[in-house]
């Protein structure tokens, strides 16, 4: 027995007559948020209907939503093309064929390999015969839906192209402090605007991408699909050239096309910061300010302390400082030290010394000495200077 044949069965029907079923699946899909999940459940009916019609009996669905059928990178597409292989199932019912592939290749490809493993490729609404005319027809078919897919991607091209021409709104998601206006405008979201502004004036002041962060959740600012703003948002947010009104898609780029949220020379502000924090890795990681980066040394071999940071089991972020030789295994057995606890000692030993009369007086004595051994050995410098050119004038 074939695997073309392992999954036919042969009913006896009333007056002693055969009839063959097949078993099948049905493959359904659908190409973009924009359709909805009615748009499967009427391919769905559409193929049983047609497997009552015809004999066949349905064992299962596969379905894949808002994925093209111009790639094969569909998690329920590859699903129902390794299951073939366990020969279960013997037709692939679907509602067209673009719903199984727009690209001829793919399709060719898949078919070929549905048919090694002894599966027929079945369309529910388009009629093709086993013969030769079939075969042509159902390439013409294929033809068409790679060119309409094809078409229709260069549509949508053009008219984004003509709106970003015209500095409108081409779909993704809004920048924090726009709103979309009639004729897909940008406009200035009165109530998240400011917020915006502000984020830009406390990030040029000084202020961390982490106290921004934890400023806007607690204000009740929620990111993209409500979720809390996260140091991405806020980072990508201080990027974003759109609020000097520069308008960029694709390529085009449009200076004071849509409302500005910042001033240009705060914007210039921040890029000048977040250029300098970038070569400063070590201070600025996991945007939290380590006050004594560059100024703590390991105890045991002498190396700097740099900023560390790690997530415990229950979601809490840890800061730490830890020895550069022991970070690179070079052999340090430092352990690290907690990041508040070693920035608190710091603190206050240095407010004890600042309030200290006998450390300023010392300091003082300290630097007037320095100063004046400085002026000594200028002076001895020039009295030496001076006695050479006496001793040659002498010689002379």
């Amino acid at each position: 027995m074939t695997s073309a044949t392992k999954n036919l069965r042969v009913i006896i029907c009333k007056g002693g007559e055969f009839q063959i079923s097949f078993k099948a699946i049905i493959y359904a899909r659908y190409s973009s948020d924009a359709q909805r999940e009615e748009s499967i459940e009427g391919q769905i009916r559409e193929c049983t209907e047609f497997a009552k019609r015809n004999g066949i009996t349905i064992l299962n669905t596969y379905i894949d939503r808002a994925l093209s059928a111009k790639t094969d990178n569909r998690p329920e597409f590859q699903r129902m093309i390794k299951d073939s292989a366990r020969h279960l199932f013997d037709v692939v019912i679907v509602w067209k064929l673009d719903r199984f592939a727009r690209n001829r290749y793919d399709s060719a490809h898949y078919k070929a390999l549905l048919r090694k493993n002894g599966v027929k490729v079945v369309s529910a609404t388009e009629p093709i015969s086993e013969d030769s005319t079939g075969i042509l027809l159902e390439s013409l078919l294929e033809g068409y839906a790679e060119f309409y897919s094809a078409e229709l991607a260069e549509k949508v091209k053009r008219g984004h192209t003509e709106n970003a021409l015209k500095a409108r709104y081409n779909g993704g998601g809004m920048p924090m402090g726009y709103v979309k206006g009639e004729g897909q405008t940008y406009e200035i979201d009165p109530e998240l605007a400011p917020l915006v502004l502000d984020c830009f004036t406390r990030y040029s002041e000084g202020k961390t991408i982490r106290s921004i962060v934890d400023w806007l959740n607690s204000s009740g600012v929620k990111g993209k699909r409500g979720s809390p703003v996260s140091i991405n948002n806020v980072t990508a947010m201080l990027k974003n050239r759109r609020y000097i009104g520069e308008y960029i898609y694709s390529g085009i780029v449009i200076p004071e096309a849509i409302p500005a949220v910042v001033p240009a020379d705060l914007f210039e502000r921040v890029q000048q910061r977040m250029e300098k924090n970038k070569r400063a890795p070590a201070r600025h990681k996991a945007e939290d300010d380590y006050l004594l980066t560059t100024k703590l040394f390991c105890g045991l071999c002498g190396a700097f302390m740099v900023g560390e940071c790690g997530t415990s089991r229950t979601g809490i972020t840890h800061h730490y400082y830890k020895c550069v030789s022991n970070k690179k295994r070079r052999g340090c057995k430092k352990k690290a030290v907690k990041k508040s606890w070693i920035e608190a000692i710091i603190i206050r030993e240095t407010a004890a010394l600042l309030q200290d009369d006998q450390f300023h007086h010392q300091g003082f004595q300290d630097c007037l000495r320095v100063a004046t051994a400085g002026e000594s050995q200028r002076a001895a410098s020039a009295g030496a200077a001076f006695g050479s050119r006496t001793g040659l004038e002498k010689l002379g």
